[in-house]
């Protein structure tokens, strides 16, 4: 194959049924992923996950620790230090509600299935080793979805440090796939004392890597990826440090990127706008199953 690109084998009959009117676009989900970095001599290396072989979407595929907003996130009180809610809500397009929950968010899944939690007792500190039996009770409760995020900022009295973060892309899931996301890519270094694990139950295995490695690894057809897990890559490849990359964060184009398709001489032509790497021409009579291209 070319590349790693990773797309399900079932966009030609969803596409067309699409086009033809049969198909109703499911209303996306928010979420949200980070882009978790840490220097070494080589330059920084960013923390990605190895999706599950057996899992129905993009098994196999490589990715950063991300996942759904928790609605319940948007109206209890966070205690919060870095920019302010108003200057997320603008930065990513939403009203300040919505705002905090998928900063929430962010913080959240990075805990959840990398154990790497950006908050701490003070608006100028974070915690520390967050491996312990307490930690871990209080981690898969969140999986669990048994309390939501900031309930357990409050119950631990920590404040979310949204100033460690940097809002980084946005992409969302093309109208004719099954199961659809908002999502926004966050930028993060690892906090000094903190040191990540696989706590997701979604991937088999997780590994530190360059960015320019691992798309080189894409191009060769070595490693799996979607679309906006490459694109994202690219993009952090050139800075020579985590803190560069953070300071880049505030320029970078939040505006969503959106595929769209059409039919073309028997075969269907995928765009994604401002990334035209990733224009793909699917046979319309591939076997149904997830596959490369």
């Amino acid at each position: 194959m070319a590349n790693g690109q990773w797309f399900p084998q079932d966009w030609p009959d969803r596409i067309r049924a699409l086009a033809e009117g049969t198909l109703t676009p499911v209303v996306p989900k928010r979420a949200a992923t980070v882009m978790l970095l840490k220097d070494t001599d080589g330059g920084p290396v960013v923390h990605m996950l190895r999706r599950r072989a057996s899992m129905a979407f993009a098994g196999g595929a490589y990715a950063y620790p991300g996942g759904g907003v928790d609605p319940r996130d948007d109206e209890h009180h966070v205690r919060w230090a870095g920019p302010t809610r108003a200057w997320w809500a603008e930065r990513l397009g939403v009203d300040e509600r919505t705002a905090q929950a998928i900063v929430c968010a962010a913080v959240r899944e990075t805990y959840e299935e990398a154990g790497v939690l950006l908050a701490g007792p003070t608006a100028d500190s974070v915690v520390g080793d967050t491996t312990g039996e307490d930690w871990e009770a209080d981690r898969a409760a969140l999986v669990a979805r048994d309390f939501s995020f900031a309930e357990f900022l409050d119950r631990r009295g920590l404040v979310l440090r949204s100033d460690l973060l940097g809002a980084w892309a946005r992409w969302i899931t093309p109208e004719f796939e099954s199961r659809r996301y908002d999502t926004f890519f966050f930028v993060a270094a690892l906090p000094h004392g903190q040191r990540t694990r696989n706590a997701s139950t979604e991937a088999d295995r997780t590994v530190w890597i360059r960015p320019q490695d691992a798309a080189d690894g894409y191009d060769k057809g070595e490693l799996l990826m979607m679309p906006p897990t490459i694109a994202t890559l690219r993009r952090l490849a050139p800075f020579g440090s985590a803190a560069d990359a953070l300071a880049a964060a505030p320029g970078q184009d939040m505006t969503a990127v959106l595929a769209q398709a059409r039919l073309e001489d028997g075969r269907i032509v995928l765009t994604w706008p401002g990334h035209d790497e990733f224009t793909k021409r699917i046979p319309t009579d591939l076997p149904t199953g997830g596959a490369s291209a």
